[in-house]
This record gives C-alpha cells, structure tokens and sequence, in this order.
C-alpha cells in the first residue's frame, strides 16, 4: 500500500510523464505559456469554490479541487490536482488544517502560485476534553476545529480574502470584484438574520448538539447552542473511537435527554446507529463538508437552510 508520501511522489512522477507526453499529445497538459489572460484560480472545497465563483464573476476561470458530496477529510489528489495546482496564479484553501493533503501536493507541483488560507483572520476553536474553545492559535492545545463555514459571518471573512486576492493579481477588475464581494456579504448578513429568527424558536434548553464528529463548533458558538459530544470525538471523521468513549457518550445522551443525533451522509452510520438504538432517539441527517450538485444543497444557503430546518424540526417543541 502507498504511504501519503510515495503516492504524492508517485504523483510527481505522472506529472514529468505528463509534460513529456503533452509534446506529442496535445491537449493533455495546458503549459503555461497557454494560459489565457484572465486569472486561473483553484479552490480547495465546494464552499470556498461558490464564495470565489461569485466575487470573480466571468473575470477569472475558478476550479474546485473536491466534486460536491466528496469529505475533505478523507479526500485524496489526483495527478489532474497537481496539473491544476501547477499552473494556478491562486490557490485558496480553508486552512485550519482541514486540507491535509495540500503541503505535499503543492510541495510536488511545479510553480505553484500564491496559497490564500480564506478563514486567515477568523478566531479558531480548539477541540478540548471539554468540548470547544475559543483560544489563541499560537497556543492551542488541542485539535483546531477547522468547519468555519457552519457559521456565515466566518464567510464574510472569507469574501474580503478573496476579494483582496484577486484585486491583488488582476487590479483591473477591482470594480467588479469589490462589487460582488458587496453583495455577497449583505446575502450572508441576511442569512445570519434567518437563522436566528429560526433558532429562536427552540427553547434553550433543547440547545444541545450530539454529531457524528465535532464539527459544529462555530455554529453552536455563534447561536448559542452546546456541542455535548460526538461519536468521533475528534474534528476529523478519519478518527477514531473507543467503546469507552462511545459508552460516556451514551451516559450523556441519556442524563441531558438528548432529542437527536445528527450524522452526515459522508461516513460509515453504523456506529450512530448502534447509539439510537441504544438510546432510543432518532438519527437526523444533515450535510456537512460539501455542497451537492443537482441536490438539496447546491448552493451555501441552500446547505445552511437544510441543516438549520432540520435542527429546528428535531429540537424544537
């Protein structure tokens, strides 16, 4: 089995084959000297690839690394990822640690352009014994929870890096992406406002989260909700668990009379299913780490608006 370092090599290798064959096959590689005069840009995530999409309009041409539904988690580069990496002018990522791949593809690229972390600037949440804090990042002690975008207003951070990014390489359409930053931020504003009039209407105490991983760190922080625990107690679904820990979480669903347990299409639901069986509470799927194509969730409102019905309907009275 290849290690994540000798598949990355293996990676880098197809690459200089790729460069070799592009000689005789046209096509297969877009060199460089290729390149039209609009920005070519690369987003690591679904989210990130609709918040870029908006503010650069028809200005630049935005690839998205993961297809809709794919867990970044879990998520694996292809040799076309380091082809792309290769010849973008920007590269925006979440950061946070999320895209674990991304140090050695770029390191495997050749000339990769500029990385943009889009959550740079954004207080993160450590992942504690204790569930989340919010502490300074230098000095974390713990896992940094990197699911930033189940809160809007860590995407209107998002929409000023981007904007900067692309007003920084391509000054003449400053205009055009200032202006599409703009009115992507009041959409964000206006969906901040939705969701508290929608999580009004769950008395305070039904406020308690149980996931299948902890990533509703910024949710529950920002609309005054707790995240009391999780099947995977960690803020990768890579983790794992143990049958102590499944067993404290058990305890806790039954002493806080815990209404649901909300799992993700993305992992194996087996072992969340065990709890609501144990427990006698019902599964609640929501969608976490990516937007669909062609599904419920095309759109980040959309995402946001499904899970935020969902927690409603499971939590409220």
């Amino acid at each position: 089995m290849l290690t994540k370092g000798s598949f990355l090599k293996t990676l880098g290798l197809i690459w200089t084959v790729g460069i070799v064959l592009a000689a005789c096959s046209p096509g297969i590689v877009r060199a460089p000297e290729e390149k039209g005069s609009r920005p070519e840009v690369v987003a690591t995530t679904t989210f990130i690839g609709e918040v870029v999409k908006r503010i650069a309009g028809d200005a630049a041409d935005v690839t998205v690394l993961l297809e809709p539904g794919q867990n970044p988690h879990a998520y694996q580069p292809s040799p076309q990822d380091m082809v792309l990496v290769s010849s973008a002018d920007i590269l925006f990522s979440n950061g946070f640690g999320l895209e674990e791949f991304l140090d050695e593809l770029i390191g495997a690229a050749d000339s990769p352009g500029a990385l943009i972390e889009v959550s740079q600037g954004i207080d993160p949440l450590v992942i504690t014994a204790r569930g989340h804090e919010e502490v300074d990042q230098d000095h974390a002690q713990g896992s940094i929870d990197p699911h930033v975008w189940f809160d809007p207003n860590n995407l209107m951070v998002w929409t000023e890096n981007i904007a900067d990014a692309l007003v920084n390489i391509d000054p003449d359409n400053t205009d055009l992406y200032r202006a599409n930053a703009a009115q992507y931020r009041l959409e964000l504003e206006t969906l901040d406002s939705w969701i508290r009039d929608q999580v009004a209407a769950i008395p305070p105490q039904n406020r308690e989260l149980v996931t299948d991983h902890m990533s509703f760190g910024y949710f529950a922080e920002e609309y005054g909700f707790q995240q009391i625990g999780a099947v995977i107690p960690a803020a990768t679904t890579e983790a794992e668990t143990s049958g102590k820990q499944l067993a404290e979480l058990m305890d806790t669903i039954k002493q806080q009379d815990v209404k649901a347990i909300f799992v993700s299409a993305d992992i194996d639901p087996s072992m969340a299913e065990m709890l609501a069986k144990d427990t006698g509470i019902p599964l609640i799927p929501l969608y976490f780490g990516s937007l669909t194509e062609g599904g419920p969730v095309d759109t980040y409102q959309d995402f946001m608006r499904y899970d935020v019905d969902a927690i409603v309907n499971a939590l409220g009275e």
